[in-house]
């Protein structure tokens, strides 16, 4: 199944903050996983993961595996933008992918044809806490996971070359 824009999660949207500045007067890496975190968090919400269901249930979303590429500076004020992909859900798992951008304005959409700056790629567990173990998603969660998932794009599922 594949999303139409309709169907697609919401942009996160955030400002680089002069305490996420590293000593090469960019944004630290450190910070691209925040963000990245942040915009974790909100596709978890719009999947119904939200702070209701983890204390109804006991049941959240834990990431086991991340990858993430920095692939241009970003500078203190950069006003940022994350796309949301969700790959793919099975029973107890969920595979989905970040695109971070850098926009002119503050909470506008991407631009048609603009490059990441930064991505992120993530297998997360649904992970029963109280048992320490996975366990499936509820129906409904796993049918709004797979409403949203969308084709991979073509950098994901790579992994890091070795040095030569």
């Amino acid at each position: 199944m594949t999303t139409t824009p309709e169907q697609a999660l919401p942009l996160l949207h955030r400002t680089v903050r002069p305490e996420w500045i590293d000593y090469n007067g960019h944004m630290s890496e450190a910070f691209y996983v925040l963000v990245f975190g942040h915009a974790t968090d909100a596709m978890m919400i719009e999947a119904g993961l939200h702070s209701a269901y983890r204390e109804s249930s006991g049941c959240s979303l834990y990431t086991v595996e991340s990858h993430i590429r920095y692939l241009n500076d970003v500078p203190e004020g950069a006003h940022l933008a994350v796309r949301t992909r969700i790959l793919g859900a099975a029973a107890k798992k969920a595979h989905f992918v970040h695109e971070l951008f850098v926009l002119d304005e503050a909470e506008s959409p991407v631009p048609e044809g603009a490059e990441p700056v930064a991505t992120s790629e993530l297998l997360a567990l649904h992970v029963d806490q109280q048992a320490g173990r996975t366990t499936p998603f509820p129906e409904d969660i796993q049918g709004r996971l797979a409403s949203f998932t969308e084709a991979a794009p073509d950098w994901a599922g790579r992994s890091i070359a070795p040095v030569a």
